[in-house]
C-alpha cells in the first residue's frame, strides 16, 4: 500500500519539475515573442566568459517535494504517530524538492562582451548551447525584443 503512493508521488514530483525547465539559449524564443518586430544591432565580440545560470526556484518542487515527504511520512508509524511522521516528511519533502528543483535546473551559461557598431559595449548572458561557439573577435548579430536579447553568429 505504501510503496504505490510512494511511486505515484516521485513520478508526480519528476513531472512537476520537468515542467520548470525553460531554454535560455540565443536560438530559443518564447510563444509572445514570435512573430514580433525585434530590433536588430551588430557588432564584435570582445570577451566571452563561462558563467552559471542558477536554477529556478518556483513553489512547484517545494509542493512535489512537500506531497512525496508527507506521504512518505504518513507510511511510518501508526495514529498519531503517523500524523507526526507526515508533516515531518511534508516539510523535510518541501526544502528537499525546492533545492532539488533549483539544482535540475540550473545550467552552464556564456557571458558575452561584445563592442556594437556604434561603439557601445555591452555583456549578454545565455545558456550555453552545444553546437555553437563563439570566439573574441567574431562579428555577431544582437536581436532584441521586449527587453530580451540574445546573440547569434
Amino acid at each position: 500500500m505504501f510503496k504505490p503512493a510512494l511511486i505515484a508521488s516521485f513520478a508526480a514530483m519528476s513531472l512537476a519539475l520537468g515542467g520548470c525547465t525553460s531554454s535560455l539559449t540565443g536560438d530559443t524564443y518564447s510563444r509572445d515573442e514570435a512573430r514580433v518586430v525585434q530590433t536588430v544591432r551588430m557588432g564584435s565580440i570582445e570577451a566571452l566568459r563561462p558563467v552559471k545560470i542558477e536554477g529556478t526556484k518556483t513553489p512547484i518542487g517545494a509542493g512535489a517535494g512537500a506531497v512525496v515527504g508527507g506521504v512518505a511520512g504518513s507510511g511510518v508509524g501508526g495514529g498519531r504517530g503517523s500524523l507526526v511522521a507526515a508533516v515531518i516528511g511534508a516539510v523535510a519533502g518541501g526544502l528537499l524538492g525546492s533545492a532539488a528543483e533549483e539544482g535540475l535546473t540550473k545550467t552552464q551559461g556564456v557571458e558575452i562582451t561584445v563592442r556594437e557598431d556604434d561603439g557601445s559595449m555591452r555583456a549578454y548572458v545565455q545558456e550555453v548551447e552545444p553546437n555553437q561557439v563563439f570566439r573574441v573577435g567574431q562579428r555577431v548579430r544582437i536581436l532584441t525584443v521586449d527587453g530580451t536579447s540574445r546573440v547569434s553568429p
